[in-house]
């Protein structure tokens, strides 16, 4: 399936990111999550890519294994980092070989312990040129890009970040997916900004549930994203009580899935973050609808 099928009139995307296990015995985990998972019937599943492939192999590795051990769409994060164009080309090649035909483009961070993205030599430099590489050269390929509800930190203005998002889906961006956000009027602010920019493709909210206060504190440090105060405050109240973290945060996801519900997005994109507890605890909880 083309992930663009999975919005429309009468249809609801929810899909689900994964990140490659370091280990045998995180890989044998993480599938015994993706079983739960499954029993809500995701449209598709997502697994990211390290900076500069390195995580190339095992990334398609375990996407492959999750569309044929469950007959799910899935699809591969790729980046520019440290990549040129005739290596971007090449992992494209394999994986149409192996049938994935949907791809989440992104120009990507720096990697660890740098300051700013670089451009290699002979490389791309934006996220809406390695969009234009993969239509140019395989049309028919599904690919989703990138939002920022509180803009990206390396922006130069909230305008500057739309116009680029713009650059993006005119390039040939099917589906936006959005960074990961707390308070829903960020997403609704930058909702209605992309439709005066004249951005129609579906904006998919990007929800991170929390479950660990110093994992998330460093999560959002990272991607620039906020906490609201009275949630944080909730957290910190729960002090070291892990699972009392768990349910504080998991009960924070919950309603603002809801009122995301209610204000009619065309789909959810979880961060699972390789767990299945958090996740199928709110899609329990929740009238999410009917997948096509």
């Amino acid at each position: 399936m083309n992930i663009r099928e999975a919005y429309g009139p009468g249809k609801f995307g929810l899909s689900f990111e994964l990140f490659p296990p370091k280990t045998e015995k995180g890989e044998t985990a993480l599938f015994a999550h993706v079983e739960k998972l499954m029993a809500f019937q995701p449209s598709y599943i997502t697994c990211t890519y390290g900076a500069g492939g390195s995580t190339h192999e095992k990334t398609l590795d375990i996407i492959s294994r999750v569309r044929e051990q469950y007959g799910c769409a899935v699809a591969s994060h790729l980046t520019c980092v440290g990549l040129t164009r005739d290596e971007l080309l090449k992992y494209l090649q394999e994986t149409a070989d192996r049938d994935i035909r949907n791809i989440v483009a992104l120009r990507g961070d720096p990697p660890q312990g740098t300051a700013a993205f670089e451009q290699v030599e002979g490389g791309l430099r934006y996220a809406n040129e390695l969009v234009e590489l993969i239509q140019s050269k395989w049309p028919g390929f599904g690919i989703a890009v990138a939002g920022y509800p509180e803009t990206h930190r390396e922006a130069e203005s909230p305008q500057a970040d739309l116009e680029n998002l713009r650059r993006k889906v005119d390039a040939g961006g099917d589906v936006i997916l959005t960074q990961l956000f707390y308070d829903n009027s960020d997403f609704f602010r930058f909702r209605d900004a992309c439709a005066e920019l004249g951005i129609t493709v579906p904006i998919v909210p990007g929800i991170l549930p929390v479950t660990n206060l110093a994992q998330i504190e460093r999560i959002t440090s990272l991607c620039g994203a906020s906490l609201p105060v009275a949630f944080k405050e909730d957290l910190y109240r729960c002090g070291d009580d892990a699972a009392q973290q768990f349910d504080v945060g998991v009960d924070f996801a919950r309603g603002q899935v809801q009122e995301l519900l209610e204000q009619g997005v065309p789909g959810v994109h979880f961060y699972v973050l390789n767990k299945s507890e958090a996740t199928g605890t709110i899609l329990a909880s929740l009238q999410i609808p009917a997948r096509d």
